[in-house]
Protein backbone atom coordinates (compact mmCIF):
# COMPACT_ATOMS: atom_id res chain seq x y z
CA UNK A 1 0.00 0.00 0.00
CA UNK A 2 1.15 3.85 -0.70
CA UNK A 3 0.02 6.29 1.60
CA UNK A 4 0.06 9.85 1.21
CA UNK A 5 -1.55 12.55 3.49
CA UNK A 6 -3.60 15.09 2.36
CA UNK A 7 -4.05 18.22 3.82
CA UNK A 8 -7.86 19.39 3.73
CA UNK A 9 -8.88 17.57 0.37
CA UNK A 10 -11.22 18.34 -1.98
CA UNK A 11 -13.08 14.91 -3.91
CA UNK A 12 -12.41 15.85 -7.23
CA UNK A 13 -13.51 12.44 -10.37
CA UNK A 14 -13.38 12.36 -13.83
CA UNK A 15 -15.63 10.68 -16.38
CA UNK A 16 -14.15 9.11 -18.98
CA UNK A 17 -15.75 6.95 -21.99
CA UNK A 18 -13.62 4.37 -24.21
CA UNK A 19 -14.31 2.37 -26.81
CA UNK A 20 -12.75 -0.91 -27.97
CA UNK A 21 -10.34 0.66 -30.15
CA UNK A 22 -8.33 2.48 -27.52
CA UNK A 23 -10.21 6.07 -28.06
CA UNK A 24 -10.95 7.15 -24.79
CA UNK A 25 -12.27 10.96 -23.69
CA UNK A 26 -12.90 12.66 -20.83
CA UNK A 27 -16.15 14.69 -20.18
CA UNK A 28 -14.49 16.78 -17.53
CA UNK A 29 -14.90 16.71 -14.21
CA UNK A 30 -16.98 16.17 -10.83
CA UNK A 31 -16.76 17.78 -7.28
CA UNK A 32 -17.62 14.96 -4.82
CA UNK A 33 -16.26 16.57 -1.51
CA UNK A 34 -19.62 17.18 0.00
CA UNK A 35 -19.79 13.86 1.93
CA UNK A 36 -20.54 11.82 4.96
CA UNK A 37 -18.56 9.03 6.01
CA UNK A 38 -17.01 9.35 3.00
CA UNK A 39 -20.48 8.72 1.49
CA UNK A 40 -21.20 11.45 -1.15
CA UNK A 41 -24.01 13.63 -0.59
CA UNK A 42 -24.37 16.54 -3.07
CA UNK A 43 -22.13 16.05 -6.35
CA UNK A 44 -20.99 19.57 -8.78
CA UNK A 45 -20.05 19.50 -12.31
CA UNK A 46 -17.73 21.18 -13.28
CA UNK A 47 -15.90 21.50 -10.19
CA UNK A 48 -16.50 25.40 -8.52
CA UNK A 49 -13.44 27.32 -7.96
CA UNK A 50 -11.12 24.89 -10.03
CA UNK A 51 -8.00 26.29 -11.52
CA UNK A 52 -7.83 25.43 -15.11
CA UNK A 53 -4.50 23.93 -15.14
CA UNK A 54 -5.50 21.75 -12.38
CA UNK A 55 -8.07 20.55 -14.42
CA UNK A 56 -6.68 19.88 -17.51
CA UNK A 57 -3.95 18.18 -15.20
CA UNK A 58 -6.44 15.67 -13.75
CA UNK A 59 -8.10 15.12 -17.03
CA UNK A 60 -4.48 13.91 -18.82
CA UNK A 61 -4.05 11.73 -15.74
CA UNK A 62 -7.40 10.24 -16.04
CA UNK A 63 -7.05 9.27 -19.48
CA UNK A 64 -3.79 8.22 -19.33
CA UNK A 65 -4.64 5.82 -16.59
CA UNK A 66 -7.53 4.29 -18.90
CA UNK A 67 -5.59 3.90 -21.79
CA UNK A 68 -2.92 2.19 -19.55
CA UNK A 69 -5.38 -0.31 -18.55
CA UNK A 70 -7.15 -0.86 -21.74
CA UNK A 71 -10.11 0.25 -20.06
CA UNK A 72 -13.25 -0.11 -22.18
CA UNK A 73 -16.77 1.53 -21.77
CA UNK A 74 -18.19 4.06 -19.33
CA UNK A 75 -15.45 4.82 -15.79
CA UNK A 76 -14.87 7.49 -13.43
CA UNK A 77 -11.16 8.38 -12.11
CA UNK A 78 -11.05 9.79 -8.79
CA UNK A 79 -8.35 12.09 -7.30
CA UNK A 80 -8.00 13.75 -3.80
CA UNK A 81 -6.83 17.57 -4.20
CA UNK A 82 -4.64 18.94 -1.66
CA UNK A 83 -5.90 22.86 -0.83
CA UNK A 84 -3.80 23.46 2.23
CA UNK A 85 0.37 23.16 2.87
CA UNK A 86 3.18 22.65 0.68
CA UNK A 87 1.32 19.85 -1.36
CA UNK A 88 -1.56 22.75 -1.99
CA UNK A 89 -2.87 22.40 -5.48
CA UNK A 90 -1.45 18.90 -6.31
CA UNK A 91 -3.68 15.53 -6.69
CA UNK A 92 -3.47 12.23 -5.51
CA UNK A 93 -5.17 8.95 -7.57
CA UNK A 94 -7.12 7.10 -5.14
CA UNK A 95 -9.11 4.71 -7.68
CA UNK A 96 -11.22 4.16 -9.93
CA UNK A 97 -14.94 2.92 -10.53
CA UNK A 98 -15.40 0.46 -13.60
CA UNK A 99 -19.14 1.50 -13.71
CA UNK A 100 -21.94 4.69 -14.73
CA UNK A 101 -22.37 6.53 -10.79
CA UNK A 102 -25.13 7.83 -9.08
CA UNK A 103 -23.82 11.06 -9.68
CA UNK A 104 -23.66 10.83 -13.45
CA UNK A 105 -26.75 13.04 -14.03
CA UNK A 106 -24.25 15.92 -13.77
CA UNK A 107 -21.92 15.48 -16.45
CA UNK A 108 -24.93 14.25 -18.84
CA UNK A 109 -26.46 18.03 -18.09
CA UNK A 110 -23.27 20.05 -18.67
CA UNK A 111 -22.35 18.44 -21.52
CA UNK A 112 -25.08 17.45 -23.34
CA UNK A 113 -24.23 13.24 -23.62
CA UNK A 114 -26.01 10.33 -22.85
CA UNK A 115 -23.88 7.91 -20.83
CA UNK A 116 -25.94 5.73 -20.26
CA UNK A 117 -26.88 5.33 -24.26
CA UNK A 118 -22.83 5.89 -24.95
CA UNK A 119 -22.48 3.01 -22.55
CA UNK A 120 -24.75 0.32 -24.37
CA UNK A 121 -23.96 1.46 -27.54
CA UNK A 122 -20.06 0.79 -26.97
CA UNK A 123 -20.95 -2.40 -25.68
CA UNK A 124 -22.77 -3.14 -28.66
CA UNK A 125 -19.68 -2.51 -30.56
CA UNK A 126 -19.65 1.10 -31.78
CA UNK A 127 -16.86 3.25 -31.74
CA UNK A 128 -16.60 6.64 -30.12
CA UNK A 129 -16.16 8.21 -33.56
CA UNK A 130 -19.38 6.58 -34.90
CA UNK A 131 -21.25 7.47 -31.81
CA UNK A 132 -19.72 10.98 -32.26
CA UNK A 133 -17.89 11.98 -29.82
CA UNK A 134 -14.50 13.60 -29.98
CA UNK A 135 -12.10 15.21 -27.33
CA UNK A 136 -11.75 18.56 -29.07
CA UNK A 137 -15.78 18.66 -29.46
CA UNK A 138 -16.68 17.83 -25.28
CA UNK A 139 -17.98 21.51 -23.74
CA UNK A 140 -19.49 21.67 -20.29
CA UNK A 141 -22.30 24.43 -20.46
CA UNK A 142 -22.80 25.75 -16.96
CA UNK A 143 -22.92 23.78 -13.74
CA UNK A 144 -25.23 21.41 -12.54
CA UNK A 145 -25.91 19.98 -8.89
CA UNK A 146 -27.44 16.57 -7.95
CA UNK A 147 -28.96 16.15 -3.91
CA UNK A 148 -30.37 12.51 -3.11
CA UNK A 149 -33.30 12.97 -1.62
CA UNK A 150 -33.51 9.34 0.97
CA UNK A 151 -35.67 8.23 3.94
CA UNK A 152 -32.61 9.24 6.21
CA UNK A 153 -32.99 11.36 9.75
CA UNK A 154 -30.30 13.65 10.09
CA UNK A 155 -30.91 14.12 13.51
CA UNK A 156 -30.99 10.60 14.23
CA UNK A 157 -27.19 9.74 12.88
CA UNK A 158 -28.85 9.52 9.43
CA UNK A 159 -30.63 6.74 10.67
CA UNK A 160 -32.70 5.13 7.67
CA UNK A 161 -36.55 5.85 8.25
CA UNK A 162 -39.12 3.15 6.91
CA UNK A 163 -43.35 3.22 7.10
CA UNK A 164 -46.14 3.93 4.22
CA UNK A 165 -45.60 7.24 1.94
CA UNK A 166 -48.72 9.22 2.94
CA UNK A 167 -48.12 11.92 0.15
CA UNK A 168 -45.36 13.13 -2.33
CA UNK A 169 -45.48 16.14 -4.41
CA UNK A 170 -41.93 16.55 -6.35
CA UNK A 171 -40.62 19.80 -8.29
CA UNK A 172 -40.86 20.65 -11.68
CA UNK A 173 -39.73 23.02 -13.84
CA UNK A 174 -36.78 24.80 -16.43
CA UNK A 175 -33.30 23.02 -15.18
CA UNK A 176 -35.07 20.56 -13.09
CA UNK A 177 -34.31 17.00 -13.93
CA UNK A 178 -36.09 14.02 -11.47
CA UNK A 179 -34.26 10.53 -11.34
CA UNK A 180 -37.25 8.33 -9.74
CA UNK A 181 -36.79 5.39 -7.20
CA UNK A 182 -39.33 4.55 -5.06
CA UNK A 183 -40.67 8.18 -4.00
CA UNK A 184 -44.93 7.77 -4.78
CA UNK A 185 -47.54 8.07 -2.99
CA UNK A 186 -48.89 4.99 -0.85
CA UNK A 187 -45.62 3.60 -1.58
CA UNK A 188 -43.90 1.46 1.49
CA UNK A 189 -40.31 2.05 2.13
CA UNK A 190 -38.61 -1.09 3.91
CA UNK A 191 -35.09 -1.89 5.73
CA UNK A 192 -34.31 -4.20 2.92
CA UNK A 193 -33.32 -1.47 0.22
CA UNK A 194 -31.59 1.80 -0.60
CA UNK A 195 -33.20 4.19 1.52
CA UNK A 196 -32.75 6.74 -1.72
CA UNK A 197 -36.13 8.13 -2.81
CA UNK A 198 -35.35 10.67 -6.30
CA UNK A 199 -32.18 11.88 -7.59
CA UNK A 200 -33.15 15.83 -7.87
CA UNK A 201 -30.17 17.24 -10.75
CA UNK A 202 -30.73 21.11 -11.55
CA UNK A 203 -28.56 22.98 -13.85
CA UNK A 204 -28.03 26.76 -14.34
CA UNK A 205 -25.66 28.99 -16.59
CA UNK A 206 -23.51 29.57 -13.46
CA UNK A 207 -23.06 27.85 -10.22
CA UNK A 208 -25.11 30.72 -8.19
CA UNK A 209 -28.08 29.98 -10.53
CA UNK A 210 -27.28 25.89 -10.22
CA UNK A 211 -27.76 26.45 -6.57
CA UNK A 212 -30.82 28.78 -6.57
CA UNK A 213 -32.89 26.47 -8.42
CA UNK A 214 -31.44 23.42 -6.30
CA UNK A 215 -32.93 25.29 -3.48
CA UNK A 216 -36.33 25.92 -4.97
CA UNK A 217 -36.60 22.78 -6.31
CA UNK A 218 -36.15 21.19 -2.53
CA UNK A 219 -38.43 23.65 -1.23
CA UNK A 220 -41.00 22.44 -3.37
CA UNK A 221 -40.65 18.61 -2.58
CA UNK A 222 -43.62 16.93 0.02
CA UNK A 223 -43.43 14.02 1.27
CA UNK A 224 -45.05 12.90 4.21
CA UNK A 225 -45.17 9.67 5.83
CA UNK A 226 -41.40 9.11 7.41
CA UNK A 227 -38.35 10.74 7.92
CA UNK A 228 -36.11 12.37 5.04
CA UNK A 229 -32.93 14.46 4.77
CA UNK A 230 -34.70 17.54 2.33
CA UNK A 231 -34.02 19.80 5.60
CA UNK A 232 -30.33 18.95 5.86
CA UNK A 233 -29.83 19.11 2.30
CA UNK A 234 -31.69 22.51 2.10
CA UNK A 235 -28.66 24.01 5.13
CA UNK A 236 -26.09 22.71 3.29
CA UNK A 237 -27.00 24.66 -0.05
CA UNK A 238 -27.67 27.79 2.35
CA UNK A 239 -24.56 27.83 3.94
CA UNK A 240 -22.56 30.42 2.97
CA UNK A 241 -19.19 29.20 2.22
CA UNK A 242 -20.57 25.77 -0.17
CA UNK A 243 -22.30 29.38 -1.80
CA UNK A 244 -18.71 30.39 -2.57
CA UNK A 245 -17.66 27.34 -3.47
CA UNK A 246 -14.71 26.55 -0.67
CA UNK A 247 -15.01 23.07 0.73
CA UNK A 248 -13.65 19.53 1.25
CA UNK A 249 -14.45 16.26 2.33
CA UNK A 250 -14.59 17.66 6.38
CA UNK A 251 -17.72 20.42 5.39
CA UNK A 252 -20.49 18.28 6.86
CA UNK A 253 -18.25 17.12 9.57
CA UNK A 254 -16.91 20.69 11.05
CA UNK A 255 -20.35 21.55 10.86
CA UNK A 256 -23.12 19.88 13.03
CA UNK A 257 -24.86 22.55 13.28
CA UNK A 258 -26.37 21.10 9.82
CA UNK A 259 -27.27 18.05 11.31
CA UNK A 260 -29.22 19.71 13.50
CA UNK A 261 -32.45 20.22 11.74
CA UNK A 262 -36.39 19.56 12.78
CA UNK A 263 -38.36 17.50 10.50
CA UNK A 264 -42.13 19.05 9.33
CA UNK A 265 -44.52 18.87 12.03
CA UNK A 266 -46.82 17.53 8.96
CA UNK A 267 -49.57 19.98 9.82
CA UNK A 268 -51.15 20.10 6.72
CA UNK A 269 -51.34 16.51 6.25
CA UNK A 270 -52.47 16.17 9.68
CA UNK A 271 -55.60 18.57 9.73
CA UNK A 272 -56.74 16.94 5.73
CA UNK A 273 -56.44 13.76 7.92
CA UNK A 274 -58.66 15.19 10.44
CA UNK A 275 -60.93 16.96 7.89
CA UNK A 276 -61.76 13.77 5.87
CA UNK A 277 -62.39 11.50 8.76
CA UNK A 278 -65.07 13.65 10.03
CA UNK A 279 -66.57 14.83 6.52
CA UNK A 280 -66.24 10.83 5.66
CA UNK A 281 -66.64 8.70 8.49
CA UNK A 282 -67.88 10.89 11.20
CA UNK A 283 -70.49 13.40 8.96
CA UNK A 284 -73.22 13.56 12.22
CA UNK A 285 -71.08 13.31 14.54
CA UNK A 286 -69.72 10.18 17.29
CA UNK A 287 -71.84 6.99 15.86
CA UNK A 288 -74.68 6.36 18.63
CA UNK A 289 -73.26 3.21 20.82
CA UNK A 290 -73.41 -0.22 19.70
CA UNK A 291 -76.43 -2.34 20.25
CA UNK A 292 -76.40 -5.79 20.33
CA UNK A 293 -79.31 -7.06 17.77
CA UNK A 294 -80.36 -9.96 20.45
CA UNK A 295 -81.19 -7.04 23.22
CA UNK A 296 -83.72 -5.69 20.72
CA UNK A 297 -85.94 -8.96 20.61
CA UNK A 298 -88.50 -9.49 23.32
CA UNK A 299 -87.83 -11.92 26.50
CA UNK A 300 -89.01 -15.17 26.42
CA UNK A 301 -90.18 -17.59 29.10
CA UNK A 302 -88.30 -20.97 28.32
CA UNK A 303 -90.46 -22.80 31.00
CA UNK A 304 -93.89 -21.90 29.52
CA UNK A 305 -95.30 -24.09 26.75
CA UNK A 306 -94.82 -22.71 23.02
CA UNK A 307 -98.43 -22.05 22.26
CA UNK A 308 -99.59 -24.49 18.95
CA UNK A 309 -98.86 -21.99 15.75
CA UNK A 310 -100.33 -22.28 11.71
CA UNK A 311 -97.88 -25.32 11.17
CA UNK A 312 -99.80 -27.10 13.74
CA UNK A 313 -102.82 -26.10 12.86
CA UNK A 314 -102.34 -27.18 9.00
CA UNK A 315 -101.06 -30.50 10.02
CA UNK A 316 -104.90 -30.76 12.61
CA UNK A 317 -106.56 -30.14 9.58
CA UNK A 318 -104.69 -30.47 6.70
CA UNK A 319 -104.25 -28.15 2.81
CA UNK A 320 -108.37 -27.58 2.26
CA UNK A 321 -109.34 -26.46 5.27
CA UNK A 322 -106.39 -24.76 6.15
CA UNK A 323 -106.63 -22.30 2.85
CA UNK A 324 -110.08 -22.34 3.73
CA UNK A 325 -109.52 -21.29 7.04
CA UNK A 326 -107.22 -18.19 5.70
CA UNK A 327 -109.17 -17.24 3.28
CA UNK A 328 -111.87 -16.57 5.40
CA UNK A 329 -110.14 -14.42 8.31
CA UNK A 330 -109.96 -11.17 8.25
CA UNK A 331 -106.82 -10.61 9.67
CA UNK A 332 -103.03 -10.56 7.82
CA UNK A 333 -101.80 -14.22 7.72
CA UNK A 334 -99.18 -15.04 9.68
CA UNK A 335 -97.52 -17.40 12.24
CA UNK A 336 -99.93 -17.30 14.70
CA UNK A 337 -101.40 -18.89 16.85
CA UNK A 338 -104.56 -21.05 16.37
CA UNK A 339 -106.39 -18.87 18.28
CA UNK A 340 -106.55 -16.55 15.25
CA UNK A 341 -107.84 -18.95 13.00
CA UNK A 342 -111.51 -20.30 12.37
CA UNK A 343 -111.99 -23.49 14.58
CA UNK A 344 -112.78 -26.54 12.73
Amino acid sequence: FLEQAVIRPRHIEVQIIADATGNVVHLYERDCSLQRRHQKVIEIAPAPNLDPAIRAAMCRDAVAFAKSIGYVNAGTVEFLLDTEGERAGKHVFIEMNPRIQVEHTVTEEVTDIDLVGTQLRIAAGETLDEIGIFQDQVRTNGFAIQTRITTEDPANGFQPDTGRIVAYRSPGGAGVRLDGATGLAGGRVTGHFDSMLVKLTCRGRDFPTAVSRARRALAEFRIRGGANNIPFLRAVLEDPEFLAGDFSTRFIEERPDLVAVTQSQERSTKLMEFLGHVSINRPNGDPPPMIRTAAKLPTIDTKTPIPDGALQHLRAVGPARFAADLRAQKALAGNVSTANLAGP
